[in-house]
């Protein structure tokens, strides 16, 4: 997956929303970090990982990715808005993980990013992005599945600024 790609893709896009709807990247943090939050539980509701109460399994694979790339998303846009990269990520998407299992993984992401918020600072952002890409490498995703659904999203989140969504 190439990360410097995916920054350029997303700093694109958050420039034209922002001129778009004439906004400032300064005033969109604590936002961005709420879609975040909400965007981790879309995912996690698609996974069913804690839904031990039902016999119902998980979402097709592909809908699970496109949520999963929807964090992608915010994240690299977080990034972007704090002035921050992800220069040494350690984890690099396609590896295995098997620290976790994704309930516990869920809920770590979930830590990381309340401590992001609580301080923007370069560690707790790659952090936070590092806990998210395990996540990924839990749920099967490769660095090219994560990168090819990153940019269909991309596309379709162009569309829908120009059908006023």
């Amino acid at each position: 997956m190439n990360i410097t790609k995916l920054f350029e893709m997303q700093k694109l896009l958050d420039q034209h929303i922002q001129e778009k709807h004439n906004l400032h990247a300064a005033e969109l943090i604590d936002k961005k970090i709420l879609a975040l939050f909400v965007e981790l539980g879309e995912l996690a509701n698609e996974t069913r990982c804690f839904k031990f109460w039902s016999l119902k399994g998980p979402a097709a694979r592909q809908t699970i990715l496109a949520e999963y790339v929807d964090g992608v998303h915010f994240i690299l846009s977080l990034g972007i808005g704090c002035k921050l990269q992800a220069t040494s990520v350690e984890v690099k998407i396609g590896q295995s993980s098997k620290e976790h299992d994704i309930t516990s993984q869920f809920l770590k992401i979930y830590a990381s990013i309340q401590s992001f918020s609580m301080e923007q600072s370069q560690e707790n952002y790659e952090n936070m992005f590092s806990d998210y890409l395990r996540l990924g490498n839990m749920l099967g995703f490769s660095g090219e599945d994560v990168e090819q659904a990153y940019v269909e999203k991309n596309q379709i989140n162009y569309d829908r600024q120009k059908q006023g969504y």
